[in-house]
């Protein structure tokens, strides 16, 4: 079997990584919870620990990544609590050691946000709000732009040619073709003035909540899209409650940045976006042995089986009306 790539990251690696930059390290090692790139925090000598992060090879070129890095920095220059990475003294903020890409950040604590205490909705909202400003104010040149054929298209292919169960193919791949359809259909009516530099993965995971402040870290997927997409995901429950939540949200939202209505619209076909491209994600990355010792319930046909009625669900979400701004 090949080796993957993170098999050479081992501890001594890591320590070594981050004393490269001048750091003394106390070979203090925590790894956090992270799949997709590896992340760590380490222990530094009379110092406040720092988290390094080792960017997955091959998956963002040097342009990706410092796009990344620069979209971080504009926002806490512009005082909006996001945890950006370090720069040296040149002023570098990405940095190479051994074949690897790794970046350096501040360690910040905090927990996730109470979604069910609408002050807390509020204050989302208009943080998210400071964040579109600062978005919308130039365009990412390298960073893509979220597209229903990369996240729907290409995703059920994937999983059609490699992961989907035979007696279930049929099911998944009419099933995905309606879906896919309903989801061009609606999504066909973004335009080029929608979309704009957005977090991209913005759930509750990444923010941490302290001092009743948002304090919003990870922008591995900013990318260019729908403001919406920042905003949906702290969406859950009934038609009903998603519409308070939403109500709130905006309500901070406003205090910072217009948001045009047309966009509830995209909700449920950037729902089925993520969903289907999610379980491409972790079949994409089933060669990497971190991945089956920590989805052990993917890839049975028990996940498949249940997959197909979520996105069954997900068609008739498609089909109803949208939320609206009362």
């Amino acid at each position: 079997m090949t080796e993957h790539p993170y098999e050479r990251l081992g501890p001594d690696a890591v320590i070594a990584a981050v004393e490269s930059l001048g750091y003394l390290s106390d070979a203090r090692l925590l790894a956090l919870n992270s799949y997709e790139n590896r992340v760590y925090q380490v222990g530094i000598e009379d110092q406040l620990p720092v988290i390094v992060k080792f960017y997955r090879p091959e998956r963002w070129s040097d342009e990706q990544i410092l796009e990344e890095h620069s979209f971080s920095h504009e926002l806490v220059d512009a005082d909006i609590s996001v945890v950006a990475p370090l720069k040296n003294d040149a002023g570098q903020s990405l940095h190479r050691f051994e074949g690897f890409r790794f970046a350096l950040f501040e360690r910040r604590g905090g927990h996730p946000p109470e979604l069910d205490n609408f002050d807390n909705l509020l204050v989302l909202g208009r943080t998210l709000g400071r964040i579109h400003t600062v978005g919308r104010a130039s365009a990412f040149a390298s960073r893509p732009t979220m597209s229903c054929q990369k996240m729907v298209g290409d995703s059920r292919e994937f999983l059609l040619e490699n992961f989907i169960p035979q007696g279930l193919v049929a099911a998944y791949e009419t099933l995905t073709a309606d879906l896919y359809s309903a989801v061009k259909d609606i999504y066909s009516s973004v335009t080029d003035n929608d979309v704009q530099r957005v977090h991209g993965d913005c759930h509750i995971g990444n923010i941490l909540w302290r001092d009743d402040t948002a304090h919003f870290v990870d922008l591995d997927d900013c990318c260019a899209a729908p403001a919406v997409q920042d905003l949906w995901m702290f969406l859950s429950g009934s038609h009903h409650e998603q519409q308070l939540q939403l109500g709130e949200l905006l309500e901070g939202y406003a205090d910072f940045a217009d948001f045009d209505p047309r966009q509830l619209r995209w909700i449920e076909p950037l729902r089925t976006m993520r969903l289907i491209n999610y379980s491409a994600w972790v079949a994409r990355r089933w060669a990497d042995p971190a991945f089956p010792r920590s989805f052990t319930w993917f890839n049975t046909e028990r996940y498949w089986s249940q997959h197909i009625l979520e996105l069954r669900e997900q068609l008739s979400a498609l089909q109803e009306e949208p939320l609206t701004i009362v």
